[in-house]
């Protein structure tokens, strides 16, 4: 009688179920599992960190624990004082420079306006420009001397003749040898040109009142004429001589 093959599947150990359990893809309930896991091995290892962390002062006594918050809260005050000292000196450093920036500017100001009144800056603004024609050689360095002055009156805070001589509180003006006018050893010649920075309408007008500068000239044969300008640039300079006798007083 022949024997009957056993029709029983062969019994698969625990490795080849591991195998077989790791080529098959995994399926959306063993991947839920898995992150759940994680998770939760994740959370245990924190809260033993924080069990550690804590244990360090479970068996602190009383006063030990008292002498280390009174050390935090010295350290914590020594830092908020640190800190207010160096927004004192910031803010110190702050008000020093801002100082210092003002007085620089009100420095450089006043040595511009010092520059120009000196005649050793060059100068541009609104005022006049003043042509004298001479045709007789009637008008000499009394006539420029007393339009000059006109025009000082008048507010001119700079002036030019012929756009060669800056005319300052020092410069000298006499009739020259030969004609024309030497102006600080400068000879100039007519037509005599004067240019002033000031109102234009006040030199104008300082310039043309009856008796004044205008008439003086036309009763010696010249003629003048007085335009008003928006801008005048002066670019001659005056070079100051060194004081012989002067000195500036101390300063306490």
């Amino acid at each position: 009688m022949p024997e009957h093959e056993s029709t029983t599947p062969p019994v698969e150990d625990g490795r080849a179920r591991l195998v077989r359990a790791l080529r098959t893809a995994p399926n959306r309930g063993q991947l839920v599992a898995g992150v759940l896991l994680a998770v939760l091995g994740f959370a245990a290892v924190t809260q033993v960190q924080a069990e550690n962390q804590d244990t360090a002062y479970v068996g602190a006594r009383q006063d030990e624990l008292v002498t280390l918050i009174n050390s935090l809260s010295l350290a914590s005050q020594r830092t908020e004082n640190e800190i207010a000292d160096l927004v004192a000196t910031r803010n110190s450093l702050l008000n020093d420079t801002e100082a210092r920036r003002t007085a620089l500017e009100q420095a450089r100001q006043q040595a511009e306006q010092y520059g120009i009144l000196a005649g050793t800056l060059p100068a541009i603004g609104p005022g006049v420009r003043i042509e004298i024609a001479d045709p007789t050689g009637a008008v000499g360095s009394d006539s420029l001397i007393n339009g000059i002055q006109e025009l000082r009156d008048a507010g001119a805070e700079a002036i030019e003749l012929n756009d060669t001589v800056r005319v300052v509180a020092q410069t000298s003006l006499r009739d020259g040898p030969n004609g024309g006018v030497i102006a600080d050893g400068e000879r100039i010649a007519a037509p005599y040109v004067i240019e002033a920075i000031g109102s234009a309408h006040d030199l104008a007008t300082a310039l043309d009142i009856a008796q004044g500068f205008t008439d003086e000239i036309q009763r010696r044969g010249g003629k003048v004429s007085i335009s008003e300008a928006d801008s005048v640039e002066i670019t001659s300079l005056h070079e100051p001589a060194p004081a012989q006798y002067a000195e500036p007083v101390p300063t306490e």
